[in-house]
């Protein structure tokens, strides 16, 4: 196994991650960046977190940095440190984030073909009816989903505020997505559904969320569980 020291931490075979504070409506968060292996020996980046040199010197020792992926509308605020860094590296993104940052070279737009080394390790899921534009990804030689915003997994945070606003939003030490994000987020349940039961059926047993810790058995149950708003 690559030691990557600090920088990463694994998950399993092939998946690793690191994650930055964040602040959001004031809570105290993390997000997560996620690190999948691909069968050709290059990995993929999902969700970059800042570019610092130890996270990048991991990451390197992974594998050639093949794919540096936005996986939906708002996580992408240092994927450009990350394509400056990497300029080989193909950029995937959804369809709404061009006009948001038209400085990105994106090079693949979410639902289209791709490098062969991304297809054969990955299925990407994109959530319909999520005004965010998420797609997930099932990194298929781990078994381990990924997602950003489509649920989170904050535990029980220890700044009170944090505390009380998963409480109250209905994601405090659950698998489980903000009151809020429901309400606002989402155009279309019943697409949204759909697309949920679609990554429902697919092969994976963990689950790594863009806020919080990942979840290393029972995925699908905590999924299917933390969707049932959508019905």
């Amino acid at each position: 196994m690559v030691d990557t020291g600090r920088a990463l931490t694994r998950v399993t075979d092939g998946v690793w991650v690191a994650t930055e504070p964040v602040r959001i409506v004031g809570m105290r968060l993390t997000t997560t960046m996620t690190v999948l292996a691909l069968r050709d020996g290059s990995v993929l980046v999902h969700s970059p977190i800042p570019a610092t040199p130890e996270r990048r010197l991991a990451v390197e020792a992974l594998g050639r940095v093949a794919h540096l992926y936005a996986p939906n509308t708002y996580h992408h605020m240092w994927l450009g440190e990350w394509a400056a860094a990497y300029p080989d590296a193909c950029v995937h993104a959804p369809p709404g984030l061009a006009g948001k940052r038209p400085e990105l070279r994106i090079g693949r737009v979410h639902g289209t073909t791709g490098d062969g080394a991304f297809h054969d390790a990955c299925d990407e899921l994109r959530i319909d009816g999520f005004r965010l534009e998420e797609s997930v990804l099932v990194h298929r030689p781990s078994g381990t989903l990924v997602v950003t915003d489509l649920v989170h997994n904050v535990g029980r945070p220890e700044d009170p505020w944090t505390a009380f606003y998963a409480k109250t939003m209905g994601f405090y030490d659950r698998v489980g997505l903000s009151r809020v994000l429901r309400l606002a987020a989402f155009s279309d349940r019943r697409a949204a559904r759909r697309s949920v039961d679609d990554v429902l059926s697919r092969s994976f047993d963990r689950l790594v969320v863009g806020h919080g810790t990942p979840v290393e058995t029972g995925a699908r149950d905590a999924l299917a569980a933390a969707c049932t708003w959508m019905t």
